[in-house]
């Protein structure tokens, strides 16, 4: 079975449970910051997945460091560490926060900028999106790239919106050759 396939089975069973718990807010939060110590942290990986350190350590150490955590992230944690799929935490995370957004009528976008975007702009992106797409609201994470040497652009799922500077010029230059 593919991790794809995996994680979202463990993203649903998360989501069930927080649902009847009314507690989605609660669990968005904490696997925020689960998913970001997961990205930045190679070693911990390296720990969660090595063979000769025992699952009771393992769960010990999930313990300790996500001390004051709600039990049905630690639970979700130790049992994908005891099923040795810790590699798909962040997929699974990833998998929950849209389940979360869908059931909330919240759509999830990453925006590219020169530089990074204002509050004030992000919020008028947000809110012209939010229209165009029918949706309650739309999150959106600046990423600055600055390859794109003006404009913005703006991925939302698989649909990417090119009104970069670069992306004009590489639609002129491929107009350009299929005109000659």
């Amino acid at each position: 079975m593919s991790e794809a396939v995996v994680s979202k089975r463990y993203a649903e069973a998360l989501f069930q449970l927080g649902n009847e718990k009314a507690t989605l807010e609660k669990l968005i939060e904490e696997l925020h910051v689960v998913r970001e110590v997961f990205q930045n942290n190679q070693q911990l990986y390296k720990f969660l997945k090595h063979p000769k350190v025992n699952y009771v350590e393992k769960k010990q150490f999930l313990d300790e460091a996500f001390q004051g955590y709600s039990t049905d992230v630690l639970n979700t944690m130790k049992l994908l560490v005891e099923r040795q799929r810790v590699e798909i935490i962040p997929s699974t995370i990833d998998h929950f926060i849209k389940l979360v957004n869908d059931a909330e009528g919240i759509a999830q976008a990453t925006v590219y900028s020169v530089r990074e975007l204002s509050d004030m702009e992000k919020q008028e992106l947000e809110s012209k999106f939010a229209k165009r797409f029918n949706k309650k609201a739309i999150k959106l994470e600046n990423i600055v790239d600055p390859s794109i040497i003006g404009g913005v652009k703006i991925r939302m799922g698989n649909t990417i919106y090119d009104g970069s500077i670069s992306g004009k010029l590489r639609r002129i230059e491929r107009d350009f050759k299929l005109g000659s």
